[in-house]
């Protein structure tokens, strides 16, 4: 009997044990478990995702599990269908998403996310080997890679080509990976590429060391048309020395990497998350050199989605008002 006992005391005094250790927000519930969809392994996004993904669980207690995905497009709908609460998404495909517009409109509108927080820039690089080619209206008859049909490359290019006065029509439209492109180019196939992706870009930076390539500006009158077409554009400059042989600042239009989740997100859960993450943006950078881009205007300006009420209230404490649905 008294074995029985000490048996049975044993297992109240775990259970207690256990019932205190709680999660790292305070309550006596179990730690949110949530999966982020990223993009390639070879990528930026999933690289990046993992860097957070340790920081929330880290500060929080919050479980990310981490997943490899064909990137923006394929993490909004995973999150539609419950399969993921978080993803990285460049901006502009997100307000396709949610406009119902362009990649989405076999869909048609998506409110089932909300942003948390701005990244980094993914530059939209326009890349060339040709002397002759010196402003995005000498492209025209020109053979230019686009990027993957219909892929955010894609319109991104078409954006910048009609703040020029030009159509995708206007240009020999070849529909190529960034790598592709950069062998293209190489070979004289084609005379200038659309690269949408964090710079330096491994593909471009391969490029630079083999030949005198050159960054064609997006900037000006050309920029100012973009961005009041198309608000999720916001100037970036490519500093001087991102490539060899760039021996001045290129300015050009970035979309920017960032944050979403699930609108069924939890306030408190979401707050904690944007705290973790800038609250710490010193550990993120050692983890991941794009954490080094994380500010309160990047996580804040150019968003045309609302954001998570969660997000909202951080950054209300830092004295930023976003608008939040």
């Amino acid at each position: 009997m008294k074995k029985i006992l000490a048996i049975a005391l044993a297992a109240i005094m775990l259970f207690a044990f256990a019932a205190c250790g709680g999660d790292k927000t305070g309550t006596d519930a179990p730690a949110t478990k949530m999966t982020m969809g990223t993009g390639g392994t070879g990528g930026t996004y999933y690289a990046y995702g993992n860097a957070l993904g340790s920081q929330i669980k880290t500060s929080t207690g919050i479980s990310v599990s981490v997943v490899p995905t064909d990137g923006s497009k394929a993490n909004i709908l995973g999150i539609v269908a419950g399969d993921y609460q978080l993803g990285t998404v460049q901006s502009d495909v997100m307000s396709y998403a949610w406009d119902g517009t362009r990649s989405f409109e076999a869909e048609g509108k998506i409110e089932d996310f909300r942003v948390i927080a701005g990244l980094y820039a993914e530059a939209v690089q326009l890349i060339t080997i040709d002397p002759e080619i010196k402003t995005v209206a000498d492209l025209k008859g020109k053979k230019v890679s686009v990027g993957a049909a219909g892929s955010g490359v894609y319109f991104n290019a078409v954006d910048v080509l009609g703040a020029a006065g030009l159509t995708i029509d206007d240009i020999d439209a070849q529909y190529q990976s960034f790598n592709d492109s950069k062998d293209a180019l190489l070979d004289g196939k084609i005379q200038a590429a659309f690269v949408v992706a964090g710079a330096p870009t491994p593909a471009v930076t391969d490029l630079a060391t083999s030949k005198e390539m050159r960054l064609i500006p997006i900037d000006g009158e050309l920029s100012k048309a973009l961005m009041d077409n198309s608000p999720f554009y916001t100037e970036y400059v490519v500093p001087a020395g991102t490539y060899k042989g760039q021996e001045e600042d290129v300015t050009t239009v970035t979309v920017k990497a960032t944050l979403i989740v699930s609108a069924s997100a939890s306030e408190n859960d979401v707050y904690n998350i944007t705290k973790a993450i800038f609250d710490n943006i010193d550990a993120i950078t050692t983890a991941h050199a794009k954490g080094a881009e994380l500010t309160l205007e990047n996580a804040t300006s150019g968003m045309t989605v609302p954001f998570h009420a969660g997000a909202a209230k951080y950054f209300a404490e830092k004295g930023v008002t976003v608008e939040a649905k």
